[in-house]
């Protein structure tokens, strides 16, 4: 058989074809597989990069950029305006953050040569990746947006460790701040029994992470639970900065008045009855049983449980200036003992109660005045027979300087 020159030119021209054909596939084979290779690897480092130049930023360093450059250089990409470039924005120049200046964008451009694309004349593929962070400068505020009463423990059980529980007939009778329960646990994060019951009276929520155990749900206002939003634990805002150095604190010559400072012993000592202004650095609890009267003074319990006796009318009250200024009783973490907080009809109790470690039990508070205080511990119980009136305002509390944060968007 006899085949002309014409169907040899075909033959040929088919071949080529094919070759092109193999190469292009070949191309997006190897070639769109180091591409994609390229994309994850620069997205990963956009990703350092931005969180690189966020931890300057909120670490007060000046040269973000700067940052964000060098953790992408060391992730592959050194930015030298030919096979990448790595820019920085802030506020971002595009997307749901543009013009937010509590935001950083970083982009990276990257081009990889391709080998067997070449063929079809696609010399490089070039990869555009970008990643925006959000920064939130410390700043000082009320502590945990101004809630009334919260439960710290980020889990709890149904038994011995309940995170918030209110039983009895006892009331909390809350006004200008929500209650707050940080547990997580799915049946008994708040746990009502009996006639126990949560008045807030101006629609602040009752907000649980997760979710709660109610006999009466009418002696619940309001009704509804809110679902809450988790927190860390600790919790993320700065403890205070109590102390009192070489003070140490003296009883009064007729015994019925205490200046501050360090204490070893029971407090208050028998028969003091006035505590002069400033602070107090106990070491061996606190067990008020009989009249007590303070003003600005902090109460710090280093070691030991707190008591405030029923039978007792306590007129107590937090520093109004300085640094101390709202806070009244203070368990620092490491301090795990229990506070109880009872008080007698005369009493009035103002500013916040911080025992972020310790089991805080409301017993009863049968004063019309209360506790003018924000109530924060690891759990909480209400128990008793009382009415206990607490009122959250923010110029009669504690503020402090909250954790700065960076997290990485969307």
């Amino acid at each position: 058989m006899k085949i002309n020159r014409f169907e040899r030119g075909q033959a040929l021209v088919m071949i080529v074809l094919a070759i092109v054909g193999l190469a292009g596939i070949a191309g997006l084979v190897v070639d769109g597989g180091n591409a994609f290779l390229d994309r994850r690897k620069a997205q990963n480092a956009a990703d350092s990069a931005v969180l690189a130049s966020a931890l300057s930023r909120i670490r007060g360093g000046q040269d973000w950029t700067g940052a964000a450059v060098a953790s992408a250089a060391e992730n592959g990409y050194n930015n030298d305006g030919v096979k990448n470039t790595v820019v920085l924005y802030s506020p971002p120049m595009d997307g749901p953050y543009k013009g937010d200046v509590n935001y950083i964008q970083v982009i990276i451009t990257s081009h990889v040569d391709t080998y067997f694309a070449r063929v079809i004349g696609r010399r490089q593929i070039t990869n555009v990746v970008e990643a925006t962070a959000r920064t939130k400068m410390p700043e000082v505020k009320e502590l945990l947006n101004g809630l009334a009463v919260v439960s710290l423990a980020p889990t709890s059980n149904c038994t011995n460790k309940a995170a918030f529980w209110v039983h009895g007939e006892a009331t909390l009778d809350i006004t200008g701040g929500g209650v707050f329960v940080n547990s997580n646990n799915q049946t008994c994060a708040l746990i009502q029994q009996g006639s126990g019951s949560i008045r807030i009276n101006d629609g602040h929520a009752i907000s649980i992470v997760g979710n709660a155990a109610v006999q009466k749900p009418q002696l619940l206002t309001p009704t509804i639970p809110t679902r809450g939003v988790p927190i860390s634990y600790p919790p993320p805002f700065f403890m205070p900065k109590v102390g009192c150095g070489h003070q140490i604190a003296q009883v009064s010559a007729d015994g019925i008045s205490m200046t501050p400072g360090a204490w070893e012993d029971e407090f208050p000592p028998e028969g003091v009855r006035y505590l002069a202004s400033g602070v107090y650095c106990l070491n061996n609890g606190i067990n008020i049983n009989s009249n007590l009267e303070g003003h600005n003074v902090v109460l710090k319990v280093e070691k030991g449980e707190v008591h405030f006796g029923s039978n007792a009318d306590m007129i107590l009250d937090a520093p109004h200036s300085g640094d101390n200024a709202g806070l009244l009783l203070y368990l620092p973490i490491e301090n795990t003992s229990k506070v109880v907080l009872n008080a007698g009809a005369g009493s009035s109790i103002t500013g916040t109660i911080l025992a972020p470690g310790s089991p805080v039990l409301i017993k009863g508070n049968s004063s019309s005045f209360g506790f003018h205080s924000q109530i924060i511990g690891y759990t909480v119980e209400a128990d008793g027979s009382s009415n206990v009136v607490i009122v959250y305002k923010d110029e009669q509390n504690f503020d402090s300087l909250t954790m700065p944060e960076v997290q990485l968007s969307e």
